[in-house]
Order: C-alpha cells, then structure tokens, then sequence
C-alpha cells in the first residue's frame, strides 16, 4: 500500500511556526527568515531557486513542505481600475478578492472564509450562506497571488500598499487562521506592512475583538450599520448576541490596548434610502461613538439581485455626513468602486453554496420519494 505523504504548504506558517519547522528538520531559526523573503519579497515557490539554502535543505523542503495557491477561475477588470479574481478553493466554490487602486494607494481586501454565516440582510455574501473557514495558507495565497499578477503586469515592487479584511466572511469567526495570516502580513520578512496599512473588519464578534485587542496590533473597522439595537438587530443579526452596548465597550478596550499614538476605529455605516439614513439615526450615532477615538465611513448601498433595499440619494447621504461633521466627527463617504464587475462593498458573492443548505434539501428530496 502506498503511503500518502502530505506536505504543508509554507503559506500557512509565520515565522515563528517556520522556525519550529527548521528545528525539525536540524536546522538553524534563521533559515525562517531567509524563507520567508523568498516566498513573499521575491515570489518565488521553486525551492531549487532559493540559492542561499543548502542543497540537503532544499531535498528536505522538496519532501515535506510546498507553497500552494488557489486555481485563478476568473478575472475581471472594472472601468475604473478594479479587479476582481475569483479563487477555486473547493470543487463547487470559491471566493472572491478584490484589488483597488487609488493614485499612491492599492488596497487589496481579501477574504476569511467561503461564505459567511453573520446573514446581514443588506449584503450578498450573507445570502450565500456559509462553507468553510479559510486556513491561513489560503488567506495569504490571495495576497501572494494578487501580489505577483500585478507587479508582473504593472513592473511595482509593492503594488499592494494596504489590506482589508472586507472581503468574504467574517473576519474574527475565523480568528486563529486570521491571525496567523496578520502576523505574515505585519513581519518585516513577510509583507512588512505597517500596522495602520491592515485593517480587519468586523461585524462585532466581541470576544474575539477583545482577544485581538491583547493580541495584534492593526486597523479596525466595525460594521455598525445602524446606532440602536432595534433596527441593527435587523441589519446585522450578531447584535442579538452582543448587543451595542457591549461592542461599544470592545470598541473602547481596543483603543485602550493598542501601542500606536492616535489610534481611532473606523465604524461602517451602509447607508439604505428610508432605512437608516435620517437625521434620527445620524443623531443617535453622534451620541453612541462620541468618546470613542474614531471617524465613520458612510457606505452607499450596492445593489445585488434579489436585494429588497435601495441606495439613499447622494443628497441623503451628504446632510447626514454634514450633520456627524457638526459634531465634531470626521466623516468620509467610500467612493463606489468596481460595481460594473460586482466587486464593490457588500457585492461579493463567488461561487459558494450553503453546505448546511443542501444538505438540507437532499434530505427533503429523500423524504418526499419516500
């Protein structure tokens, strides 16, 4: 019988996790970070071409290790810059990252998982129902991938300026994985990507927003959506678990724990004509985050098939930006990008179907031939 060896693909272990590798293989720690600059300053996968490794290293590496990314499926390119690649990851589905170029800055904003199970009702990928958690191996390959299509195709070293955790799924649903991936996009070996350049998103899991307050350093930025628990508790159902109240307190904490001067969250506000535009709601928002160091992000909605809102007038949006300015909060309306190819917020959708779902509907199809 033969024996089926499988390898771990380099992607998924930051620097620390190298290490112990090397140490299993007899090797010294510092051959991490000689890896590690092959792998994400150079692009390269080929062990044989990394010829500052020993021959028997490179055997070693041959043996038990890889560096394996997902199958591009598409590629689209928006009229205003944006692309958008679609990523196999499993037979039936996929995930979508997206790369957002703006004069000096190229925003990457990749995904957590296939799918998302957080079902806010105002976002694509919440109708898609939920997979898989990404592995770590998976959430760097889309920054490696990314990294190399552009610099083949634009000469840059550093194409990719920032990233966001604002693709698929739920950020810190995922936390392990997600917070290996961090660690290889802040190390100076890896991305060395300072930690205001990468920012995780999320929909207010607190536990783990107070575990990554203690534990890693970066951007936040919170999906608020709506300043009461009666109406977020519509648009955002993880409120009914952690209510506002207590991710307002996480939101504090986080400040309090962070190492940098003049750390502020960014709250996310999608804005839906007659839902949560009013002066109301605006004035509400201006109480709940004013001791909170922070600037609000007002989202125009993108539309998605099936969708029951509607994006708030250009008017709308800006009397509420003006009133939240008047409070003394810096306010900033996201400019649409890529919506011609799907690609903007709240779009992504990829090509996942619901596990849970199906099997469910298998199982309804068997009782009904019974």
């Amino acid at each position: 019988m033969t024996e089926i060896v499988t390898k771990v693909n380099l992607l998924g272990l930051d620097r620390q996790a190298l290490e112990v590798l090397f140490a299993a293989l007899g090797e010294k720690p510092f051959r991490a970070r000689q890896l590690m600059q092959w792998i994400y300053h150079r692009s390269v996968t080929d062990f044989d071409a990394m010829t500052d490794l020993g021959k028997s290293l490179r055997a070693k590496l041959q043996e038990c290790a890889e560096i394996r990314v997902p199958e591009v499926v598409s590629e689209q390119f928006s009229e205003d810059g944006t692309r958008k690649w679609l990523l196999g990851m499993d037979s039936a589905n996929g995930i979508e990252t997206v790369f957002i170029p703006d004069h000096e800055r190229g925003t990457l904003c990749i995904s957590s998982q296939v799918g998302c199970a957080m079902d806010c009702s105002f976002c694509a990928t919440g109708k898609q129902g939920f997979n898989r958690n990404l592995n770590a191996a998976e959430i760097v390959a889309q920054v490696w991938l990314a990294n190399q299509r552009l610099g083949a195709i634009h000469g840059l070293e550093r194409a990719i300026t920032n990233i966001v955790f604002m693709g698929m799924g739920e950020p810190l649903a995922n936390y392990k994985h997600v917070l290996t991936a961090l660690h290889v996009f802040l190390d100076d070996f890896g991305y060395g990507l300072s930690k205001r350049r990468v920012t995780v998103s999320t929909s207010g899991l607190v536990p783990n927003l107070n575990k990554l307050a203690e534990e890693c350093d970066v951007a936040l930025a919170v999906s608020l959506h709506a300043p009461n628990d009666a109406l977020r508790d519509v648009l955002v159902p993880i409120n009914k678990v952690h209510p506002i109240a207590e991710l307002m307190d996480a939101c504090r904490y986080y400040v309090r724990n962070q190492d940098r001067s003049h750390v502020h969250i960014t709250f996310e506000y999608v804005m839906l004509a007659g839902v949560n535009d009013g002066l109301d709601q605006a004035r509400e928002l201006a109480v709940l985050v004013a001791d909170i160091p922070c600037k609000v992000n007002l989202i125009p909605f993108n539309s998605f098939p099936g969708t029951q809102y509607q994006r708030s007038p250009d008017e709308v949006i800006e009397r509420f930006a003006e009133y939240l300015w008047g409070k003394g909060i810096v306010t900033i309306t996201r400019r649409t990008r890529g919506d011609d190819i799907d690609a903007a917020c709240g779009q992504l959708a990829g090509k996942v179907q619901d596990r849970i779902h199906r099997e469910q509907r298998m199982r309804d199809q068997m009782e009904v031939r019974v």
